[in-house]
Order: structure tokens, then sequence, then C-alpha cells
């Protein structure tokens, strides 16, 4: 199984204080490393300017990689641009694009994407919540038009709703996007009644639900429609701050729910996509929590990949 990373993702400085810092990476790739044998680390490439426009506008490719910041630029009060965050981006974004690459051309089923910043809340305009550019979108994207592939799933895991990732893909029939997430909770968004053209799947889970709520979401309402669609690919924004060591929520889950989740979709992609998954991270602000899920998580789809 692969994992893409670059050291570019680690130089995107947030400040002081703030929660999505150059050590959640670091975390990641020294849990992986030290407890997960077997990976195949692969350098991330940069995306092409090609590749960001299918999704995004230019405005906010210039916004990123045109600013050239001296120091910290607030783009909201939570989303930082500093001297190292284009290049970072970039990594972030390319590192999708080629786990797809990689995955299409079968020389591995599985491939996790270790980079920062995340992606699942930058919409076709604005970079928000952290996320600069919208690295699934970015990669779904290139499956559809380069890979000609003509149906993708994109599950979201994250606590928080992927609204970018939704206002990406709510009117293209070609991607079903599924998420479960915390509510009320930023971004605010993910009603269950959203529901797109019919491609839209969201779950709405109060503080507090625990596994069985979380799981009872999935299976009943999630892993169906997603079954249902067939997908010829499946990816995933895999956020891991549903922890409940986790500080920015309060859904009180175990590494063993994200294991779970990922090997129920590893199910699905055996049986319509050859196996084909490529996971992005995404949050997890806790660190030792977020070592423990990444571990999870990547042992999941090494199992789906080596089976």
């Amino acid at each position: 199984m692969a994992v893409f990373t670059h050291a570019a993702c680690f130089a995107h400085d947030t400040g002081p204080g703030h929660v999505e810092t150059p050590a959640r990476l670091g975390a990641v790739v020294t849990a992986l490393r030290d407890h997960v044998p077997g990976l195949e680390w692969l350098e991330a490439p940069r995306a092409s300017r090609g590749q960001l426009l299918r999704v995004h506008e230019p405005l906010l490719l210039r916004t990123v990689l045109e600013a050239e910041p001296a120091h910290l630029v607030q783009l909201d009060p939570d989303t930082v641009l500093s001297p190292g965050s284009p290049e970072a981006a970039l990594r972030a974004a390319g590192a999708v694009v080629a786990a797809v690459d990689l995955v299409m051309a079968g020389e591995s089923e599985a491939a996790f994407c270790a980079v920062r910043p995340p992606g699942h809340h930058a919409t076709p305009a604005h970079a928000m919540g952290f996320c600069l550019f919208n690295n699934v979108a970015v990669g779904a994207a290139h499956a559809l038009d380069r890979h000609g592939l003509s149906r993708v799933a994109i599950i979201d895991f994250d606590i928080h709703h992927g609204n970018g990732t939704q206002a990406i893909f709510a009117e293209e029939p070609r991607v079903l996007y599924a998420s479960a997430h915390e509510m009320p909770l930023f971004p605010e968004t993910g009603q269950p009644r959203d529901r797109g053209i019919g491609n839209l799947h969201n779950a709405a889970l109060q503080a507090g639900s625990g596994s069985h709520r979380f799981r009872e979401a999935w299976r009943d309402r999630l892993l169906p429609a997603i079954d249902g669609f067939e997908p010829q690919l499946v990816m995933i924004s895999a956020g891991f701050d549903g922890h409940r060591a986790d500080p920015v929520a309060h859904i009180e889950l175990e590494a063993d729910d994200f294991a779970w989740l990922t090997g129920e979709l590893a199910g699905i992609a055996s049986r319509h996509a050859g196996g084909r998954m490529v996971s992005v991270l995404e949050g997890g602000y806790d660190l030792a929590a977020l070592a423990e899920c990444s571990i999870a998580h990547v042992r999941a789809l090494g199992a789906c990949a080596t089976g």
C-alpha cells in the first residue's frame, strides 16, 4: 500500500495557538512509519493549475499561489496563508491526483495521502476552515476527466461537514458525496434534507452520539446508498476529530470506529471498484488520538489492499 506525503506540507505555518499545526502531520507520519510496516512511501508531486481549475475558480488560485506573503496572512478567522503555504497546498492536492493515478494504473489498490493543509471546506471560490484547496475534490475531478470514470464516491467521516466538497459536486451526477458529522458545529451545513441531484447523503449526529449512533448512521443510511451507487473508485476524506479525546468535537468515537468504517468501505470498493481506494487526511487535533486513528485507518486500508 502506498502513502504519499511531502516535506513542504510541514512548512504551512498557521501561527501560535492554532490547532492545525505541522505537529499533526508529524504525528501521523511517525505513527505510520513506526507501526505499519510494508508501506510504500512516495513523494507527493505538485498539482497543476489545470488540475486545480477543474474545481476552483482562478481568483482562489491567485489568492493562494500569487500572494507571496512575507508573514502570516489571515484569509478568515481560521484560515492562514504563510510563506510556505503555496507549496504545501500544491503538494497536498497533487498527492491526491498522484494517488488516483496510482490506483487506476493498478500499481496499488489503496493509497493514503498524509498531507496538510486539509481540504474539504475549500469551496470553488474560497479558502476556509483551515483549507486552501479542496484536495479530495481535485483528485475526484481528475478521476472523472483523466480516467473517464462515471461513478466516484467521496466518503467524508471528518466530524465537520465537508461543505466545500458538497458545493463542488452538488450538481455532478458522476459523484456521490456521503458524510456523517456533528450538528450543530462548524460550518453549519450538511442537513439531511440536502440532496443535490440525489447524489448527496448527509447524516447529522448530536453531541455525545458515541460509537453506536455513528455506526448506525453509516450502516443503516449511508453505506447502503454508497453500495447502491456502485462506485468505480472510493475516495475518503479521513478526518479523525470525532475521537473522544479531540478538543474540537463531542461525538466520543474510538479508533476502532474508524477501522470499522474503513473496512465497510473496503468491502464496497472490492465489490464495485476493483478494490480501488484513495484516502486523504483531513482533521484530527489531539496528537495521540490522531496517531492512533491513523494507524487503525491505514491498517484497514492495507488489509483491503492485500486481501
